[in-house]
């Protein structure tokens, strides 16, 4: 037998390093810059079966074992694996072999996997009585490199374990410490479903044992559960809601706890120890001068009795009708609710990554369809029908910077608070590294364009961590414009967004009217007219088919009608002047009666009065109050810039249309009280606006008018665009000649015509077209 090798000089400094100066071991791989080598069975049959793996061919050599310098690990040996976390990874060998891994030819090899108390997924079904050693043996298998071997473990059950170590605890001397560990029961993590309680030493003694511990773990934890019948999504959309008090659990933020862990397992600061396998755990800068977890004080709330939203039928329309209030069920959107159901489900049960787009305009229920899917889809993991996941909602609109989604996103996956430059580290590490225990996670990326940032990092990472094989992250994107990716974003991360698209049309009228009937299908008699609902839904329908502001004009329809309803009663309380002759009242009380029924019903007057506030801005209202004058001048300014295509015009070719459009109009006031008369002499002139106006006159006295033309000024528009210029509705330039002064438009042209389109006053004038 050959000596022993002598080591260099750098060999001898790299176990002073990592082995504080011991020799290489026999239960650890060594820590030289060795290659792993496989050992074969040369005395295995040709045609025999292998654990896991093909069957060979005659004279093709079996792998039974993986060698790195004295360490050596065999099929059905218990492992431990390098880990980023602070919980050491165990595992048995299945089989090894030569194959790919992230583009590289590697050796590899198959584990079934233990899991630890945090890696199984939170519940109801959860136990608490796991000691803090102990590994649930899982049905999980994965391929790794052998590089990340990282030593041999020892599994026990509880009572060997008690019989080694009776204080509970190993010794940090021990050669133990960090490689023993106890199992117990079997456990599926994403359904939080647990085996009977067993002997380890029973179960398993060695490779023999893997094919009968696979098959109890797997018919003890439901690995295959009857799915629902797809029908089933059709008819009963009711059943797919949850309780409010359930909602608020899953969506109400919280104060983080006091639990929350701030250190890791590793040795003290005072007892350095650098290892290769030392556990690191990745926090902020900041984690060594925080003590304890900041506690806010709990602010004092109101809880408001059932009778402040019940008391009459018209609050509890109004409660109902309002955007926020959770309805049981969302009509119209069958079709959209059941595409996003089974595609979620199909990706969280083959437990793979996913990226769907939504589309859709304002108010047509994108956002709540989502998390009605989500809300049923956790009816079915309630029910043992689906694995468990993680849920996780990010709102451009409610993060301050669009890098945040990255701290939110991790703090959903691991609990833990860091800053999103530390957060995309270790989400990078975390969706690369392979992980068969790692629940699904569903994130839902609302308000898409408000999270776009000028190097488009964010929507690249997030739409490019689902096509990693073992991230499981599943992206719904949702956006109000269908040609987003294509318009905003760069041709590699609308590649990476898929061809899964969800696009949300506009509410018809008919749907308007379905979704506002649902909401009143629960208040008592009768609070709106059914003409009074269709007069809203066709007036939302034609505009934007928004059920958001269908829902508040019918709300402030409601209001309206309530506070009628109050006055009326309030009038006819007080008590009249009794009448000297009763016989000659009103024979009959039908009139009264009629006008006592409908009072305090939403009608289609009221509806008008609803949408005139809804429409009605401080600046329309106050281009409604303006002077004829006044108007006249928009009107000729908008034709002016029309025909001319320039943002401004000479106050002189102004006046000169404002001419032309008053003789050409139809109007009377225009022609009676603007356009001045001319019958040829002399005129006297208005000196407050600086136009001429005709008054034949013989030597101070009147006479006989021959001929009256109108003149070719019209009164009043010196002092209308003084007016208007003052309130910023235009820009005026203030010239010596009054004619040859710019005026431009200080509002848009949208808002004058939006506002003045249907002004009597202004029929005629342009506004409309």
């Amino acid at each position: 037998m050959a000596g022993k090798r002598k080591c260099s000089a750098k060999e001898i400094a790299r176990q002073y390093l990592y082995n504080g100066g011991k020799e290489d071991s026999e239960d650890e791989p060594s820590a030289e810059d060795r290659e792993w080598e496989w050992i074969y069975d040369d005395h295995n049959k040709a045609g025999e079966d292998v654990e896991g793996g093909d069957t060979p061919s005659p004279g093709e050599r079996t792998i039974i074992g993986a060698r790195k310098g004295t360490f050596s690990c065999n099929v059905g040996d218990t492992v431990v694996l390098e880990t980023d976390t602070t919980e050491a990874w165990v595992g048995i060998i299945r089989y090894f072999f030569d194959g790919e891994l992230d583009g590289l030819e590697q050796k590899l090899a198959n584990f079934m996997w233990f899991s630890s108390e945090n890696e199984i997924l939170k519940g109801p079904k959860k136990r608490t009585d796991s000691l803090p050693n102990e590994r649930y043996i899982t049905a999980a298998f994965d391929d790794n490199s052998v590089q990340t071997i990282n030593g041999r473990a020892t599994v026990v059950s509880a009572t060997a374990f008690a019989a080694r170590y009776p204080n509970g605890k190993v010794p940090k001397s021990s050669k133990d410490y960090g490689k023993i560990f106890v199992c117990r029961r079997g456990c599926n993590t994403r359904n939080t479903i647990y085996t009977d309680e067993f002997i380890w030493e029973d179960v398993y003694r060695g490779e023999d044992d893997l094919r009968a511990l696979t098959e109890l773990v797997e018919s003890q934890t439901a690995k295959t559960r009857k799915r629902k019948a797809p029908s089933k999504i059709q008819k009963d959309l009711d059943g797919f809601v949850l309780d409010d008090e359930d909602f608020c659990d899953m969506t109400t933020p919280r104060t983080p706890k006091k639990r929350r862990k701030i250190t890791s397992a590793t040795p003290t600061p005072s007892k350095p120890k650098l290892t290769p396998t030392t556990a690191r755990k990745f926090m902020t800068p900041t984690h060594r001068r925080l003590k304890k977890p900041l506690e806010f004080t709990p602010l004092g709330t109101r809880v408001l009795s059932p009778s402040h939203t019940t008391a009459s039928p018209h609050q509890l329309a109004r409660t109902q009708l309002h955007v926020s209030a959770v309805p049981s069920a969302l009509p119209c959107r069958e079709e959209e609710f059941a595409m996003v159901y089974s595609h979620l489900e199909q990706a969280i049960s083959a437990g793979t990554g996913s990226c769907i787009y939504i589309s859709g305009t304002p108010g047509t229920g994108k956002t709540a369809t989502v998390r009605e899917v989500v809300a049923a889809l956790h009816e079915s993991v309630l029910a043992d029908e689906l694995d468990g996941f993680v849920f996780v909602e990010i709102n451009g609109m409610k993060v301050t910077d669009p890098h945040q989604s990255y701290a939110l996103l991790w703090e959903a996956l691991k609990g833990e608070r860091v800053s999103p430059s530390h957060a995309l580290e270790l989400l990078n590490r975390e969706f690369e590294r392979p992980n068969p225990r790692r629940v699904p996670c569903v994130v839902l990326m609302d308000e898409l364009d408000q999270l776009v940032t000028k190097n488009q990092g964010v929507m690249y990472n997030f739409f490019n961590w689902p096509q990693l094989a073992h991230s499981r992250l599943i992206v719904l994107a949702v956006a109000n414009t269908m040609d987003l990716p294509e318009r905003t974003l760069s041709n590699k991360i609308s590649s990476r967004l898929g061809l899964t698209r969800v696009t949300f049309p506009g509410y018809t009228h008919q749907q308007l009217m379905k979704i506002i009937e649902s909401r009143l299908q629960n208040v008592p008699g009768t609070v709106a007219e059914s003409d009074a609902v269709q007069f809203a839904a066709r007036k939302v329908a034609a505009v934007s088919g928004d059920a958001r502001r269908a829902l508040d004009i019918c709300r402030r329809a409601v209001e309206i009608a309530e506070q009628e309803d109050l006055i009326a009663a309030e009038r006819d309380a007080v008590p009249g002047t009794p009448s000297k002759t009763p016989g000659r009242q009103k024979p009959s009380g039908i009139v009264g009666i009629n006008a006592a029924v409908r009072r305090g019903i939403v009608t289609i007057a009221t509806v008008k009065r609803a949408i005139n506030e809804a429409t009605s801005t401080p600046l329309a209202a106050y281009l409604r109050s303006l002077p004829l004058a006044s108007k006249l001048f928009l009107a000729a300014l908008l034709v002016r810039l029309r025909r001319t295509g320039i943002g401004e015009a000479v106050i002189g070719d102004v006046v000169e249309e404002a001419r032309r459009m008053g003789l050409s109009s139809q109007l009377e006031p225009i022609k009676e009280f603007l356009l001045a008369l001319d019958g040829g002499g002399g005129g006297a002139q208005d000196k407050s606006d600086g136009m001429a106006v005709g008054i034949p006159s013989r030597r101070g006295r009147p006479v006989v008018k021959r001929k009256i033309e109108q003149a070719a000024r019209v009164l009043r528009m010196g002092v209308a665009s003084t007016e208007l210029a003052e309130a910023g509705i235009i820009g005026l330039e203030s010239r010596r000649g009054e004619r040859v002064g710019r005026v431009r438009l200080g509002v848009s042209e949208e808002d004058v015509r939006g506002a003045l389109r249907d002004d009597e006053e202004c029929k005629g004038l342009g506004f409309a077209g």
